[in-house]
C-alpha cells in the first residue's frame, strides 16, 4: 500500500514548495500588476474597472463554491486527488500564459482568462491543502502551514523583485520585451506562468496519493460522489465545530478576499502609485507576510488555531481603518506591512484549524467545503467595494467596509470549540478513537 509518511521531509518540502510556485500567481495577477493593469489601462478607467473586476471575482466565486464540494467528493472516491492537483495547475499556468495577450480594450478578453486562470488556481488550493493532515502529524500542522504560507509569501516576493528588476523598471526591459503597448507589464504574466510550471514540480513528484484510504466504489463515480457529498452534508452537522470554523471562515475570508483583489487597484487609484511603487509596496507586504506567516505558525501550536485566527482579525482590521482614514502613501505603507504581517497567519491558522478538525479519511472532501465556506458568500466583499466605490465615487468607502468582514466573522469564531473538534476528529461514526489523530501538545 502507497502510505504517506507523516513529517517525511521531501515530502514536507516538496508541499511547501507548492505554495512558493503558486504565490506569484495571487501577488502578481491577482493584486499588484495585472489586477492594476486590468483596471487602469485595459478598462480605461479605475472606478469601472473596479466595477468590473469586482463582477469578475464574483463569476469566480460562484463557480469555485459549486466545483470545490463535488470534486472534493471524487476525489476521495476516485483517488483522483494528484490528477485534479496536476489538471487546476496547468489549467492556471495556461490561463496566465493568455494573459500576456491581453492588450488595452480588451476588457471581454482578459476578464474570462482571469476567471479561467483564477478558479483553476483555486481548486488547485483545495486538492493541496487536503494533503496536510497527510503530510504532518497534529502537534506539527500548525508550524508546516505556516512554513508553507511564509514560503508562498517569499515565492511572491522573488516574483515582484524580479518583474520590477527586469520589466518594469528598466527602459529596456530584459529577455528581449519592450514598453510598447505594454508589453513589459503584460509579461510578468509570462513570468508567473514558467515560475509555476518550474516549482510545481517537486509535489507533483513526490507528495504521493495515499491509495490505501480510496473509498470502495460501487457505481457510476459521479453518481457516487453526489450521494457522498449528500451523506456528508447531514454528516458534517455532527461535527460542529468545523460547522462554525466555517461559517466564521466564510464571513471573514470575505474581508481577506477584498483585500487582495483590490489593495493595488487602490493605491493606484486613490493615491497615485506608479506600477514601480506598487510593486515595491507589494514587496514590503510579502516580507512581512512571510514573516508573520512562519513566526506565528509556532504560535499557532503553542496557542492553538483559534487564538492566532483571532489575532489575526484584530490586526487585519486595524489595517483595513488605517488604509480607509489615510491621508498619503505613507499611511498606505503602514496599513500594508500590517496587512501583510496578519494576513498570512490568518490563512495558515485557518487551514491548520481544519486539518485538525478534520475526520481521518475525507480530508479532499471536507477541504472541498472548506473551500466553498471559502467562496459560498466571497462575492459579496467584492461586490460591496464595487457597489460602495461606484454609489460614492470614492473607493476610500469600499475599503472601510471590509472592516465589518473581519470584526463580524471573528466574533463568530469565538464561539467554536477548539478541544472538541479535534476530539470529534478522532472518534469514528460509533464514538470510537481512530488511529489517525492524537491530541494536541
Amino acid at each position: 500500500m502507497n502510505r504517506i509518511q507523516k513529517n517525511d521531509p521531501k515530502a514536507v518540502w516538496s508541499w511547501c514548495l507548492y505554495d512558493f510556485a503558486n504565490s506569484p500567481f495571487t501577488t502578481v495577477v491577482v493584486t499588484f500588476i495585472f489586477a492594476s493593469y486590468f483596471a487602469r489601462v485595459v478598462a480605461g478607467d479605475e472606478i469601472q474597472g473596479s466595477v468590473i473586476w469586482s463582477r469578475g471575482i464574483t463569476v469566480c466565486a460562484v463557480v469555485i463554491a459549486l466545483l470545490s464540494p463535488i470534486m472534493g467528493a471524487m476525489a476521495d472516491r476516485g483517488g483522483y486527488r494528484k490528477v485534479f492537483l496536476t489538471g487546476m495547475t496547468l489549467l492556471c499556468i495556461v490561463g496566465s500564459v493568455q494573459l500576456y495577450g491581453v492588450l488595452p480594450g480588451d476588457v471581454m478578453k482578459g476578464l474570462i482568462w482571469f476567471i479561467i486562470a483564477n478558479i483553476a488556481y483555486e481548486m488547485g488550493c483545495v486538492f493541496y491543502n487536503a494533503y496536510l493532515p497527510d503530510i504532518a502529524s497534529p502537534d506539527r500542522i500548525g508550524r508546516v502551514s505556516g512554513f508553507g504560507w511564509a514560503l508562498g509569501y517569499i515565492g511572491g516576493l522573488l516574483s515582484l523583485v524580479l518583474a520590477l528588476i527586469a520589466l518594469v523598471q528598466p527602459e529596456q526591459p530584459w529577455f528581449g520585451f519592450s514598453t510598447e503597448n505594454h508589453e513589459n507589464l503584460r509579461a510578468t504574466n509570462l513570468l508567473v506562468a514558467v515560475w509555476f510550471a518550474v516549482f510545481c514540480l517537486p509535489a507533483l513528484i513526490w507528495v504521493r496519493e495515499d491509495r490505501s484510504r480510496v473509498q470502495p466504489r460501487t457505481g457510476p463515480i459521479l453518481r457516487e460522489s453526489f450521494a457522498q457529498l449528500v451523506e456528508t452534508f447531514y454528516k458534517i452537522r455532527r461535527y460542529r465545530q468545523i460547522v462554525r470554523l466555517l461559517i466564521a471562515k466564510m464571513v471573514y475570508n470575505d474581508g481577506l478576499i477584498t483585500v487582495f483583489y483590490f489593495s493595488g487597484i487602490y493605491a493606484q487609484g486613490t493615491f497615485g502609485f506608479t506600477n514601480e511603487e506598487l510593486i515595491k509596496l507589494g514587496i514590503g507586504l510579502n516580507i512581512a507576510a512571510g514573516a508573520g506567516a512562519f513566526l506565528m505558525g509556532y504560535l499557532d501550536d503553542y496557542l492553538g488555531g483559534r487564538k492566532t485566527i483571532a489575532i489575526s482579525l484584530i490586526g487585519l482590521s486595524l489595517a483595513t481603518l488605517t488604509a480607509a482614514l489615510a491621508s498619503g502613501k505613507a499611511w498606505i505603507w503602514m496599513a500594508g506591512i500590517l496587512a501583510g504581517i496578519f494576513s498570512g497567519p490568518n490563512q495558515s491558522a485557518t487551514r491548520s484549524l481544519m486539518a485538525r478538525f478534520v475526520p481521518p479519511s475525507q480530508e479532499n472532501e471536507f477541504f472541498g467545503f472548506f473551500a466553498f465556506s471559502g467562496k459560498a458568500t466571497s462575492f459579496l466583499g467584492p461586490l460591496l467595494f464595487g457597489w460602495m466605490t461606484l454609489w460614492f465615487q470614492s473607493q476610500r468607502v469600499g475599503v472601510f467596509v471590509i472592516t465589518l468582514f473581519f470584526i463580524v466573522g471573528g466574533l463568530i469564531l469565538w464561539t467554536v470549540n477548539e478541544e472538541e473538534g479535534i476530539r470529534l476528529a478522532r472518534e469514528d461514526g460509533n464514538g470510537n478513537e481512530t488511529e489517525s489523530r492524537i491530541p494536541l501538545g
